[in-house]
């Protein structure tokens, strides 16, 4: 999703939440300490393998868990008294639904939550719940967790909320479901104003709907990325030492130099594969060595993330 993001870093923009020290400590297992800004006004996806943080990173900025160390959320300090005019400005949808909600159906949960949002609209309510074809007659309990995750993604932004988090949002769609959500989030950044985070392990919600990336691994940041800088920077290049410029001790030396350079490891004699996610720097200084770039191909988004984990593993 594009807001002009090319050229802009998330320092110059505003900050939707910000995080100082932040930890969550809790269930053996530990998030944080985390110093994150995500930008105000756009889209970041959060990615990681499951356990990485994602949810007990939501879970803090709703102050559903005990957090050391200081968050901001929308301008305004996370404490235990925070004011509850600050969750009237945030939506949200769980990857795993409340049991406590099983007896409801959607328009009950609905009906319910009006309560809480001043900004509610009955309207937008019922627009969503037509362009998601969702149930209203069965138990949420009873519905299919395809058919449930379209209610409550109709009550969570039916009150028009400031910041939007998404914790797995299309788990369960089918396809064409899938596309009306990307519709719809689509519709809710149009507005300008509006701040949208998501989990997701699904590449193509990333390409299509993300300005930035966060990536996390075991309870840890391990960067904060504009989408379109990362997939247009991180490249796979297969590389040949030109005969008599280097011995195989020399060359290794000279690929550690370079900058940019992620990993590197031999493909065959005299050819290596290396990661970078500073393309040019990276060919330049391989050039002026008396190397000959043989190809180069953009990352993945999963290619990304596992060099990222070596990085941070080899630096633990």
């Amino acid at each position: 999703m594009n807001r002009g993001t090319q050229g802009l870093t998330h320092a110059e923009t505003d900050s939707a939440v910000t995080l100082k020290g932040a930890a969550v400590r809790q269930d053996g297992f530990a998030l944080g300490p985390l110093d994150l800004s995500v930008p105000a006004g756009m889209v970041t996806a959060i990615v990681g393998p499951y356990g990485s943080g994602k949810s007990t990173l939501m879970r803090l900025l709703l102050r559903l868990a005990p957090c050391e160390g200081e968050a901001t959320v929308l301008g305004q300090r996370l404490a235990p008294d925070s004011d509850v005019r600050l969750r009237e400005r945030i939506g949200f949808v769980s990857e795993l639904p409340h049991a406590y909600e099983n007896h409801l159906t959607a328009d009950e949960k609905a009906r319910f939550a009006s309560l809480w949002y001043p900004g509610w609209s009955w309207d937008r309510y019922e627009r969503l719940m037509r362009a998601f074809d969702a149930d209203r007659t069965k138990k949420l309990g009873k519905l299919s967790k395809g058919m449930r995750r379209k209610a409550e993604l109709a009550v969570a932004m039916a009150h028009d909320p400031e910041l939007l988090l998404l914790d797995e949002p299309s788990s369960g769609l089918d396809p064409s479901a899938w596309k009306i959500l990307l519709d719809e989030l689509t519709r809710y950044m149009d507005q300008g104003d509006r701040t949208l985070i998501f989990a997701t392990h699904i590449t193509e919600e990333v390409r299509r709907l993300a300005d930035y990336v966060l990536f996390m691994h075991r309870g840890r940041c391990l960067g904060l990325y504009e989408k379109d800088r990362l997939f247009e920077a991180w490249r796979v290049l297969a590389v040949q030492r030109v005969e008599g410029t280097a011995g195989r001790e020399d060359a290794a030396r000279l690929l550690k130099q370079a900058p940019g350079v992620q990993g590197a490891q031999e493909a065959g004699p005299g050819i290596c594969r290396i990661e970078t996610d500073a393309l040019e720097e990276t060919e330049a200084y391989l050039l002026s060595a008396g190397y000959r770039i043989l190809s180069s191909q953009r990352m993945e988004l999963e290619e990304i993330m596992a060099c990222l984990v070596r990085k941070g593993e080899a630096g633990r």
